[in-house]
């Protein structure tokens, strides 16, 4: 009998086509919700080069029990490497390269000429193969490229050590019989492919993802992308009715769980689909953008500005002063200053400005079986208003109540917590950035209380925007 995979493209894509972004939590239940499913593979996107990215990919390959867990390649081969690192301590890791076939995509995703597509193909391929054997390499656009163009590239990827290569059909205007010929006619074509695994990937242009799947399958397919929510491809519930139906009698055995699909199925996209307040202040993805700066006591205040403006602060002269001042008084009684500690001196020294908000008081509930909570009461222009929100943690629930108060999402651009005394008593100071109108406004606040700290640094913040802005 032939076996079917099913490769699942939820997180892969869903990043960048439904509204609201999903939180750390929701990706890895996601994970472990396709995981228990029996799906063959679950794919995951892209690392945009925040740390964060790669502790979701890790945390999520230590989640995944039994399916394969295939991490994006990027564009090069350092991309590749770290693609890598963020998913090897997974049961069954692999990578997953991607390039285009198609003149137009190779112009416009990769700005490169079909010579240099096929050196670069074999040369992801290869560095991906030098960590894993689970390599897979897909054609995007393939049903659009010029024939012979596309019969090298999948030549060289084989070659080069693809374990499976997919064939792409980006635009979703084939019918079920013209991708039957496609396939057909291109492993006819390209004797390399009889070496490896075939997999197609098929956009739902014209609804007829889920047919076109089953006539690759008659073609020769044996690996299927499909999503368990709409996406634009083929859902897995329509490719498990079919296998249901028609699999024996083809000869064919796969290893969904169809009994639990459904449910599953609506789990998930409850999570993709849930809206919130504006958007969640952490779902613009808070970057570390904290490095080694050394700045000591012996720069002038032209090197402190220059390395304000690289944190991306707009100062005035008289805030510029201030926060020299402050940096002077650190910068003396230690070897360097850190960006992280010169962000804390801005935030804590620059425009400090009226209280349009004042914190009244919050109420904040959470643990292991119950949702984040939080209550705020805040103060404006004498009057009391108050904000209830749920969320995907304390501060993050904390953060959604402040913006249900105040009725706007601003970009949460950093978020950073530290100690600054010991003790059981010990105080915690916490650093906000949020972003309005492409301008930096940075609050801190202090308290033993280190989600007390974080509402008084977004307070303090967003109190400084409605300044300027007034």
């Amino acid at each position: 009998m032939k076996t079917i995979e099913i490769s699942d493209v939820t997180l892969r894509l869903g990043e960048g086509s439904r509204a609201s972004a999903l939180s750390f939590k929701e990706r890895v239940e996601i994970a472990r919700t396709l995981d228990r499913l029996g799906v063959d593979q679950i794919e995951l996107p892209a690392l945009r080069g925040g740390r964060g990215d790669a502790l979701n990919s890790k945390t999520i390959a230590t989640a995944v029990v039994s399916a394969r867990l295939s991490a994006c390649a990027g564009l090069s081969e350092e991309e590749a490497e770290a693609a890598w690192e963020s998913v090897k301590t997974a049961r069954r890791p692999g990578l997953h390269v991607m390039l285009p076939a198609s003149p137009v995509q190779m112009e416009y995703i990769c700005h490169k000429k079909a010579p240099a597509i096929l050196e670069l193909a074999k040369a992801l391929v290869a560095k991906a193969r030098y960590f894993t054997e689970h390599v897979e390499f897909s054609a995007l656009d393939a049903t659009r490229a010029e024939p012979e163009f596309l019969r090298q590239l999948l030549t060289a990827a084989a070659e080069a050590g693809a374990e499976t290569v997919t064939l792409c059909d980006s635009a979703g205007i084939m019918t079920p019989e013209e991708c039957r010929k496609f396939i057909s006619g291109t492993v006819s074509q390209t004797p390399a492919l009889g070496k490896v695994r075939l997999g197609v990937e098929l956009s739902d242009g014209l609804k007829m993802a889920a047919a076109c799947a089953a006539a690759a399958m008659d073609a020769g397919a044996s690996l299927i992308k499909a999503s368990i929510t709409p996406l634009d491809r083929p859902s897995t519930s329509d490719l498990s009715a079919y296998l249901t139906a028609r699999g024996e009698g083809k000869g064919i055995r796969w290893n969904l769980r169809s009994t639990e699909l459904a449910r599953a199925a609506g789990q998930v996209q409850w999570m993709m689909q849930t809206q919130r307040s504006g958007g969640s202040p952490f779902d613009s993805g808070v970057e570390d953008t904290g490095t080694a700066a050394c700045l000591t006591a012996g720069d002038g205040i032209e090197e402190m500005v220059r390395a304000v403006r690289h944190l991306g602060y707009d100062l005035t002269e008289e805030d510029n002063a201030k926060v020299y001042e402050a940096f002077q008084r650190i910068a003396a009684k230690k070897h360097f200053v850190s960006t992280r500690e010169l962000d804390a001196i801005v935030a804590s020294s620059a425009m400090q400005v009226p209280s349009v908000y004042r914190i009244i008081s919050y109420v904040i509930t959470c643990g292991n079986m119950t949702a984040a909570m939080a209550n705020l009461t805040l103060e404006k222009d004498g009057e009391k208003r108050q904000g209830v929100c749920a969320g995907d943690g304390p501060v993050d629930a904390a953060f959604l109540a402040i913006e249900q108060i105040i009725g706007h999402h601003y970009e949460l651009a950093d978020y950073q917590i530290q100690t600054v005394t010991e003790g059981r008593e010990a105080m915690g100071s916490a650093l906000v950035k949020l972003r309005s109108n492409g301008k930096l406004y940075s609050g801190n606040g202090i308290s033993t209380d280190v989600i007390g700290a974080s509402i008084r640094a977004y307070i303090s913040a967003l109190n400084k925007i409605l300044f300027e802005e007034n």
